[in-house]
């Protein structure tokens, strides 16, 4: 198991294993950007700070899979 995660980071950080790199890192910033404005506009209305990372976490956990649905590898 480790060998495959080693393999694919290896592979990743070579640029060989995403074929539209472009892609997915525009998804990611998305879910990225999603994910901050969630953690810091709750701030802002003075909820607690647990609430707002776990509900940052659960909501782009979940958001994650549809923004990376199209996502192909080499």
């Amino acid at each position: 198991m480790l060998e495959i995660g080693w393999f694919s980071a290896k592979l990743f950080f070579k640029g060989k294993l995403i074929r539209e790199p472009q892609y997915f890192w525009r998804q990611t910033a998305i879910g990225a950007a999603i994910s901050f404005l969630l953690l810091i506009v709750p701030l802002f209305l003075h909820l607690p700070l647990w609430l707002t990372v776990v509900l940052s976490s659960v909501t782009t956990g979940t958001i994650m899979p549809f923004l990376l649905q199209d996502f192909r590898m080499k």
